[in-house]
């Protein structure tokens, strides 16, 4: 009886450890296929700092004189802008923060015809190096 018992216990032991081991083995397969919900925030964020930054304008009189092309990409970068803002404000999950990372680089895209358009450089690189 003491042997049944014991084996029992084992056996329990066996069967929440082999699961245990299950769980995390998923969580890290998980973690390194998509980036995690605070990774992704964090990302999204930098993104739409980084567009805000690009609206300030450097000379006011540049901008006021821009060409309708020029007009039209800044409108559009700022209309991303506001957008990504928007869904940064509602935004839980790892999916609809890379929607915001999306709307904010293509605001950048904008920004940059912008920046051209006035004969300014434009740099789109990530703002976390790697």
């Amino acid at each position: 009886m003491g042997f049944m018992g014991v084996w029992s216990v084992l056996l329990v032991v066996g069967a929440v450890g082999g699961a245990a081991c299950g769980v995390v083995a998923g969580r890290r397969s998980r973690r390194d296929r998509s980036p995690s919900g605070l990774d992704a925030e964090a990302e999204a964020n930098q993104w739409l700092v980084r567009l805000a930054g690009g609206l300030v304008p450097p000379d006011v009189r540049a901008w006021a004189g821009a060409d309708e092309g020029t007009a039209r990409a800044l409108t559009s970068a700022a209309e991303c802008h506001r957008a990504a803002r928007t869904r940064l404000a509602t935004a839980r999950t790892a999916a609809e923060y890379a929607e915001v990372t999306r709307t904010a680089r293509e605001g950048l895209e904008h920004l940059g015809r912008a920046r051209a358009g006035l004969g300014r450089e434009t740099a789109t690189a990530s703002p976390a190096a790697g």
